[in-house]
């Protein structure tokens, strides 16, 4: 039985209480790439998947900043679990932004009784990654065929929905929401990534599978007026990253009180006395303060974007609030989870620690896009005052 969560308290209180549980077999999960299949239906069966869906509907329509924060607690336990149902998120979006009245009715109801979305989006093989070649086909009756194969496709594997971006017979670009057992669709679990071993982000083959009208919402309409919805799916990137280097930190900062050994020229009993190393901790402890208060902030300005959804410069401010926080979230998850092992010493390095998890993770998930295009639009910004562009990625 899904519980249905009634408000933004209780989301933060159920995901703290989940994160903790899925803690305890992190290490062991990731060590010998056992996929989260259980975890997840207990995410299902606790009401967190549908806490985006609107009050009208039954949901809690909690606000960014709570949804960041539940993101980046699960992401701190165990950060496959936390990415997963990242695209979950950002396809219950794609509804808001341009489903109808019937295909919100209908995918709402299958999001509170605990049906999770996939995702089918990056494609090998394309100029670049904002290009697709999967394709919608007109039939007479209406419907529409499939076909294509893509890549990198987290959750999928672990859906009983599978959004998909295609083109439309008009090269527009769709989301057609396809249930993970229809004809046609083969998911393999191909993934082969150093880290982020539990996503399973493996590939999708759709051969002419069959699309009803009413499950394709025209999501090309959402870059036709300002949005936050490109922000909005940064947004829950940089919750992963954060709760990585948040999980480096202090998984780094017991085995210093615990394991480590000062330095002979110290003078301490201690590894967590020496001043060097207290030092250079409390560096990492400001890197990964500063993320988690830049992820804050932007979970807040994408809020007031969404009160008033036709500002432009609310629309832009979000978008650089977030790029904010997710180019800060990449240097505090890679730097914290490296450096770490540097204060603990050699011990660290032992494979039953998985304290290297946290740096594979690290460096996997940032890899998403670049973090130097982020600095880009930073810097455009501040120094021309040009707007980042409304294209789905900022």
């Amino acid at each position: 039985m899904t519980q249905v969560i009634a408000d933004e308290a209780e989301a933060v209180a159920v995901a703290a209480e989940l994160a903790a549980k899925f803690a305890r077999e992190a290490v062991l999960r990731d060590a010998e790439r056992i996929l989260p299949r259980t975890e997840l239906d207990e995410l299902s069966g606790s009401g967190l998947l549908g806490i985006t869906v609107p009050r009208s509907h039954g949901g809690a329509e909690v606000s960014a900043r709570t949804l960041g924060e539940v993101v980046r607690l699960l992401s701190a336990a165990d950060a496959s679990i936390g990415q997963i149902p990242q695209n979950h998120f950002f396809f219950v979006e794609v509804l808001k932004e341009n489903g109808t009245a019937m295909q919100r009715d209908f995918f709402y109801s299958e999001l509170l009784a605990g049906r999770r979305f996939g995702n089918a989006l990056a494609e090998k093989g394309t100029r670049h990654a904002l290009e697709f070649a999967t394709r919608l086909a007109p039939r007479p009756d209406g419907s529409y065929t499939l076909t294509g194969t893509k890549n990198y496709s987290t959750g999928a594997l672990f859906a009983h929905w599978i959004p998909v971006f295609a083109l439309a017979p008009d090269d527009s670009l769709t989301a057609a929401f396809v249930p993970h057992d229809a004809p046609g669709v083969t998911v393999v679990d191909d993934w082969d990534g150093i880290g982020q071993r539990g996503t399973a982000s493996g590939t999708v083959r759709f051969e002419d599978v069959n699309v009803p009208a009413d499950r394709v919402v025209p999501h090309h309409l959402t870059f036709e007026r300002p949005e936050v919805f490109g922000a909005f799916g940064q947004f829950l990137h940089a919750a992963v990253d954060t709760g990585i280097a948040r999980a480096a930190l202090e998984e780094g900062g017991e085995l210093i009180r615990t394991l480590a050994r000062p330095w002979g020229e110290s003078g301490v009993d201690r590894a967590s006395e020496e001043p060097l190393v207290i030092q250079q901790f409390g560096e990492l402890a400001l890197l990964v303060r500063a993320a988690e208060a830049l992820l804050d902030r932007a979970g807040a300005a994408i809020d007031a974007a969404h009160r008033a959804p036709a500002d432009e410069d609310l629309a832009a401010e979000a978008s650089l609030a977030v790029t904010a926080a997710r180019a800060q979230a990449d240097t505090a998850a890679l730097t914290v989870a490296n450096d770490v092992f540097a204060l603990i010493g050699t011990r660290s390095v032992t494979a039953g620690r998985g304290l290297d998890r946290h740096w594979r993770n690290a460096r996997t998930h940032t890899l998403h896009d670049p973090r130097r295009w982020k600095i880009q639009h930073l810097g455009n910004h501040a120094l021309n005052g040009v707007h980042p562009p409304a294209n789905g990625i900022v």
